[in-house]
């Protein structure tokens, strides 16, 4: 992503990378190379067994070949389909798209009752901060959450956001310069809003003096507190445990080990947000985890649980049932979509230019943007390689008389404004942005998804509505465990 401050308005645009297009052979992909040399094979082996007529008996071979590789269906080539519909398939087949909760058979000790491959997830209770950390055994992380806050970043003037855009670009380069940070993860949600807060301010503020003003106000706080919407920031930070291996023996090994390291990753990140002028509150306890995961799959129980001490057992937190089909996911009491940000901003944009999204009001949505830090040496590798690539494919496009067209030609310039960037001293980050939508109905929800790619639209941004891997991309979107797809 680069920026250049505008010194009018105090405040520099940003322009995204594209996404890489690439293939592995004049802008084909490996299985659409793969499917090429089948069909080509095909060929050859007719004209030496049978000649000429042999293509007649080839000729099914090759037309399958060659739907798969060009025809394209939902802005993808076939052949990119088999895998996911294959999976998919699959997974049908053996029931894997249905959970059903087994109330009479508890679940093993210190899991987070999560459907799907997030079930191996384990919770570990840090007994220093009484913080909780989530553990993935297969991935090797060690995840925690914090909650922030923030002034409306859009109320601020340009100077001041310029300011602010700066400081959390500091925030970003402190996270990609550890080394032992797998996954950074920005999660914003609307949840419908209890009335505590607007309670709290009455018994802080008001006077009840036992009035007619008084007692119509604080009836007015009593009906608006439920039907109102509140936006929640969190971050989560996951700890690579591999890479991390030595400082986890140097500080006691197993868990106890890598929970000192986060905790020494979470003080950076809590000293870098407040230089950022954000205000973290408190590490996520067990409790908190807990209400955030249930009202993530169950949004009709969401206020209720704030205001109550019910629900903040993660033994219990999990749906009770969940059950997937190709385009969306249906829980305790919604259903669900997510959608991909497959393309951010192609021309120049100011930061704010996710507030058409951000600030939509009347849909419940999480908002999560997984970033990715790369380390500095396999950045530099991974730049030679695409840059010797695109220069590799330039040649042979020369070579057989194909024009260079303009989108190959933005690729590349994005690879080497990347480079300036790293030699600047800049972090690499790799981004993906999720929207998971919910809603009690499907009317309901295909009304929301609508309003949500229409903001996007209006974002600059292009989304795609993910199909064959809902649940997996709701884990991923809605709840904040640093999940990736």
């Amino acid at each position: 992503m680069a920026d250049n401050t505008n010194p009018d308005r105090g405040l520099g645009p940003v322009k995204f990378s594209r996404l890489a297009r690439r293939g592995l052979l004049l802008g084909l992909s490996l299985p659409q190379v793969i499917v090429l040399g089948v069909g080509a094979v095909a060929i050859i082996a007719a004209l030496y067994t049978a000649g000429g007529k042999g293509l007649l008996f080839v000729f099914p071979v090759i037309g399958v070949c060659a739907l798969l590789v060009w025809v394209p269906v939902a802005g993808h080539k076939l052949i990119e389909w088999v895998p996911l519909a294959g999976h998919w398939t699959v997974r049908a087949l053996l029931g894997q798209t249905v959970y059903r909760r087994r109330v009479t058979k508890p679940r093993p000790a210190g899991t987070l009752a999560l459907p799907g491959d997030a079930a191996a997830l384990r919770q570990y209770l840090d007994p220093d901060t009484g913080v909780v950390m989530v553990h993935d055994p297969h991935r090797a992380t060690l995840t925690a959450l914090v909650e922030v806050t923030h002034p409306s970043f859009i109320l601020l003037d340009p100077g001041e956001q310029q300011r602010r855009v700066a400081a959390w670009g500091r925030a970003l380069s402190t996270v990609c310069r550890s080394g032992r940070i797998a996954r950074l993860q920005v999660l914003e949600r609307t949840v419908p809003d209890s009335g505590t807060g607007l309670e709290q301010w009455w018994a802080t503020h008001g006077s009840d003096d036992g009035s007619w003003v008084a007692r119509t106000y604080r009836e007015l706080i009593e009906r608006a507190g439920p039907t109102a919407e509140r936006h929640v920031t969190t971050l989560s930070l996951s700890l690579d445990m591999k890479a991390a291996a030595r400082a986890i023996r140097s500080a006691g090994h197993g868990m106890r080990g890598a929970a000192a390291v986060l905790r020494a990753e979470m003080r950076t990140l809590t000293t870098a947000l407040r230089a950022a002028d954000l205000t973290p509150g408190e590490w996520y306890t067990p409790g908190q985890l807990a209400v955030l995961l249930r009202s993530a799959y169950d949004p009709a129980v969401a206020a209720t649980l704030e205001r109550s001490e019910l629900g903040r057992d993660l033994a219990t937190a999990g749906p009770v049932a969940v059950e997937e089909t190709w385009d969306r996911l249906r829980s305790d009491s919604a259903y669900h979509a997510v959608l991909w940000v497959s393309e951010w901003p192609r021309s120049q944009v100011y930061p704010g230019f996710l507030a058409p999204i951000l600030l939509s009001s009347g849909v419940r949505r999480a908002f999560t943007l997984l970033c990715d830090p790369v380390r500095s040496d396999q950045a530099a590798r991974d730049i030679r390689k695409k840059k010797t690539g695109y220069l590799s494919d330039a040649t042979q496009r020369a070579r057989i008389g194909q024009i260079e067209d303009a989108e190959q030609t933005a690729e590349y310039r994005d690879v080497l404004q990347q480079e300036a960037d790293l030699i600047a001293g800049h972090g690499v980050l790799r981004y993906i942005g999720l929207i998971a939508i919910s809603a009690p109905t499907t009317d309901e929800l295909d009304a929301a998804v609508a309003a949500i790619e229409q903001a996007a639209i209006q974002a600059s941004c292009e989304t795609r509505h993910l199909v064959g891997q809902q649940a997996q991309a709701f884990t991923a979107a809605a709840l904040p465990l640093c999940r990736g797809l």
